[in-house]
């Protein structure tokens, strides 16, 4: 049977679905779709959360791709979003297309919890620094 042929969900089962994947616990026990397509190339969405997960922090050489990564992402979750909102589907594609957003919130958690080096980073290393520096300093005066 066709997507043409099945019939359009209703308002309620569409703010069923919204209200969940919007929920805050939505990725809490949430199951992950295998796989899911970004901008035309398959992702494997479990495998790339677990080693994501494996990551400490982001090397400053990797940082552009992670950004370029999560915008990817996020702008995908946001055509699957306005689709479930928006376009005539039926239930079983809605159901997929909650998951998928369910699946891609639980990626991009993954790829926030990878450490950034940020401002109090950067600060503690140039305190360091400048204290290293007092102390050649000392070191040479004496």
């Amino acid at each position: 049977m066709s997507d043409s042929e099945r019939t359009a969900i209703g308002d309620d089962v569409r703010e069923t679905l919204l209200d969940r994947v919007t929920s805050q616990s939505a990725t809490v026990g949430a199951s992950v779709p295998d796989e899911i397509e970004v901008d035309g190339t398959a992702l494997d969405l479990s495998a790339f959360i677990v080693e994501t997960r494996k990551v400490d922090a982001v090397p400053p050489a990797l940082d552009r791709k992670v950004t370029a990564a999560r915008d990817a992402l996020r702008a995908e979750r946001e055509r699957r979003l306005d689709r479930l909102e928006t376009e005539p589907i039926d239930r079983e594609t809605a159901e997929a297309l909650a998951e998928e957003v369910i699946g891609i919130d639980r990626a991009l958690n993954a790829l926030e919890g990878i450490r950034r080096p940020g401002f109090a980073d950067e600060h503690h290393a140039d305190t360091l620094a400048g204290h290293e520096r007092w102390l050649a300093f000392v070191d040479q005066v004496r």
